[in-house]
């Protein structure tokens, strides 16, 4: 294990200063992208290292099954071995099995995994219709109610002021949570929820218990503070009965779960309940470039000018003031649109650019308030042969192709036990081009091309970790596999990724393109209070701090082509540019539009017949959809050999080097030196130095045949 200087060396001083501080109870409030999990991470492994902690009775808590997992790998790394870090359910859960026998007696009831068939059975038996999305809708209001600690008596006064599902009252609601509570016990089941509500009736009636559990842990850590519900509170205060070894770290102006239960009332009121707490502020942003952290910053500093003008707005902490540690990048773009579909066009184009420019289709991302919005960029995506992914949609270990994939893998693994290193990455490939895998990347989109990319990130994972470890065998590849698929970490998917803002937090990537950006959806229509559009708020600043280099932000004037354009800018972007003023008259209408040139720029027109190109696949291309192509069949033949063998070397999709529409361009155009090669569309620096010579080669090499 590493002395406990080499573990504070390379933090800064006010990461140092959390890592050193280890006599709870520690607030650490930590801004987005100032590396609050390598502070607590090295706060746990300079204790350990100090001798102040126990690692086997240290618990870190966190929110979800990925950022435990890459809290222990970044322990391990820092050669901490023993500490617990788990979920809040995770914990729990393996505390009440263990107490079960003791506390209850007889066998533990079994865990629901989905409420909606439970409730489906209710509602029908007590005669209410609802549809299977109004059943998610209500699931969701039991489990508001559950962890907010309201039972169904009480819910219709404590859900007074809440919007109901579609359909539903208070009081409707509160009959089919009675209903639902009934069933489970009437089979002897419990929920996710149940687990820390009896967790906690056992804690609190059984005193031996709790002292027992007192003495396993003695040191706490809870990651994501903002976020905690009144029910996993109550139970952290009895984890840590009388005691103040307690860390906490979190950032109010990332809450953004509160429709689930979760509240930073106590991250921010941590002071008065411990008046002796050391505080430390994380302000120093690593992830973000000056202009994207300017963004966010006058984002949140017009919710604290506006709170001030207005006494009636909730009360508000200070947010934290960050500041960029990465060198400029380019500027934030604002794009206004004419519709939804020309929007999405635009962002396929601009993303098109970007993968030209050298930057991975796995670090972009598009990000949109409601699922809904994601089928245009689809289409868009699709229609421009960029492959993309659905974050929020199935998740990646419950796919068909990967768990048969992954059986196929360990089958193959009890008869290639020799094997190791690049010999178990072909072995990989073989073994998976039976479900479908090659080199290359199916034409179609879709489902096709969804199977695709899945088997491809288990390819690439192979190749990653057969780099990374010696003597990499099947086995070691099976065995990552299961316990990412135990930690629902899911490896990188070579595609652009769809996603929600909610499924965004704690993520980020080297450019992010925010979409929707109207009133109506940003801040949503239905939030009518102060406090609802405070969450809008900090929901766009959790979109915003995702990015690392490139951000856009874009809105439509109409929902459809040839609609009254009618909508307006979101009033958060004029707190981010006060230019684009309040009404669609004061927008600025020279941002690029996927159907309407940019005042003043000169409009592409067809090499062939000379007309105007009027989508972003003709000026791509340069020629008309229906005009002839110029080149020769050959060249391009030969181009696109040479791009599947770059990108089979490489071990990357074939679009990630140049798109068909780029090849096409300089089949068409020919060139013959570097200055020619850069002026085509999708050739920008970066592939220029990396490809130009092998290209210019081999055009030289097809024109004097």
């Amino acid at each position: 294990m590493s002395t406990p200087d080499e573990i504070l060396r390379g933090l800064d001083a006010e990461q140092r200063q959390a890592a050193t501080a280890l006599h709870g109870p520690v607030c650490i409030l930590a801004g987005a992208g100032t590396g609050k999990t390598r502070a607590i991470t090295h706060r746990i492994a300079y204790g350990v290292a100090s001798g102040v902690f126990d690692p086997h009775r240290t618990l870190a808590l966190t929110f979800t099954a990925r950022a435990a997992a890459e809290m222990r790998t970044r322990l391990r790394d820092l050669g901490v071995d023993g500490v617990q870090a788990r979920t809040f359910h995770s914990a729990a859960l393996r505390q009440l099995q263990y107490f079960w026998p003791q506390a209850v007696g007889g066998p533990m009831p079994s865990l629901i995994e989905n409420k909606v068939r439970l409730l489906t059975e209710v509602a029908q038996r007590m005669r209410m219709t609802v549809d299977r999305a109004g059943l998610r809708d209500l699931a969701g209001e039991i489990e508001w109610a559950k962890v907010s600690l309201h039972a169904p008596e009480g819910y219709a006064e404590a859900a007074a002021e809440r919007e109901m599902p579609v359909g539903w009252t208070a009081t409707t609601v509160a009959r089919l949570y009675a209903g639902y509570e009934e069933a489970k016990t009437a089979r002897n089941m419990i929920d996710f929820e149940d687990v820390l509500l009896i967790l906690v009736g056992v804690l609190t009636s059984e005193p031996r218990i709790a002292a027992t559990v007192r003495d396993q842990y003695r040191v706490f850590v809870v990651d994501e503070y903002q976020d905690v519900s009144p029910l996993q509170h109550r139970l952290l205060d009895l984890w840590l009965g009388d005691r103040a070894d307690l860390c906490v770290v979190g950032d109010s102006s990332q809450t953004i779960y509160s429709f689930t239960g979760a509240t930073s009332r106590f991250l921010t009121g941590f002071r008065e309940r411990h008046p002796e707490a050391t505080v430390v502020k994380l302000i120093r942003d690593y992830r973000s470039s000056p202009q994207i952290v300017e963004a966010a910053n006058r984002l949140l500093a017009d919710r604290t000018q506006a709170g001030l003008r207005d006494r009636t707005l909730p009360h508000w902490p200070e947010p934290l003031q960050l500041t960029s540690q990465r060198p400029a990048g380019p500027a934030v773009v604002f794009g206004e649109c004419q519709d939804d579909e020309a929007e999405a066009g635009w962002v396929a184009q601009r993303i098109g650019e970007l993968v030209a420019e050298g930057v991975e289709p796995a670090e972009i991302a598009v990000l949109f308030r409601t699922n809904g919005q994601s089928e245009a960029f689809e289409t868009a995506l699709s229609a421009a042969g960029i492959g993309y992914q659905l974050r929020g949609g199935e998740r990646f270990f419950s796919r068909r192709e990967v768990r048969d994939g992954i059986l196929q893998l360990r089958a193959a693994a009890r008869a290639a036990q020799d094997l190791t290193g690049e010999e178990v990455v072909q072995r990989a490939r073989d073994v998976l081009s039976s479900l479908g895998y090659a080199a290359e990347p199916p034409s179609a989109s879709g489902a096709a091309r969804e199977r695709w990319e899945s088997l491809h990130a288990l390819v690439n994972l192979a190749d990653q970790l057969a780099g990374a470890r010696e003597d990499f065998t099947l086995t070691d590849l099976v065995a990552e596999l299961d316990e990412r698929a135990q930690a629902q970490h899911a490896p990188t998917v070579q595609g652009v990724t769809l996603a929600s803002l909610h499924s965004a937090k704690g993520l980020e990537w080297d450019a992010v393109f925010l979409v929707g950006l109207s009133e109506g959806l940003m801040p949503i229509s239905f939030a009518d209070t102060p406090a609802e559009v405070d969450e809008e708020r900090r929901l766009l600043y959790v979109g915003i701090t995702r990015a690392r280099q490139h951000l856009h932000l874009t809105w439509t004037l109409a929902r459809a082509g040839g609609g009254r354009a009618h909508r307006r800018p979101s009033r958060f972007l004029r707190a981010i540019d006060p230019t684009l003023g309040g009404t669609r008259e004061h927008a600025p209408t020279t941002t690029p539009a996927a159907r309407r040139p940019r005042r003043g720029a000169t409009v592409a027109t067809c090499r062939s017949c000379g007309k105007a190109l009027e989508t972003g696949a003709e000026r791509k291309v340069g020629r008309c959809v229906d005009c002839p192509a110029q080149y020769d069949e050959a060249v391009l033949d030969s181009l696109k050999d040479w791009r599947s063998a770059t990108a089979k070397a490489e071990k990357v999709p074939a679009f990630v080097i140049f798109t068909d529409a780029t090849l096409e361009v300089i089949a068409e155009t020919m060139p013959a030196t570097p200055v020619e090669l850069i002026r085509v569309k999708g050739v920008g620096k970066t592939k220029l130095d990396r490809y130009g010579p092998e290209v210019l080669e081999l055009l030289h090499g097809t024109a004097t045949a």
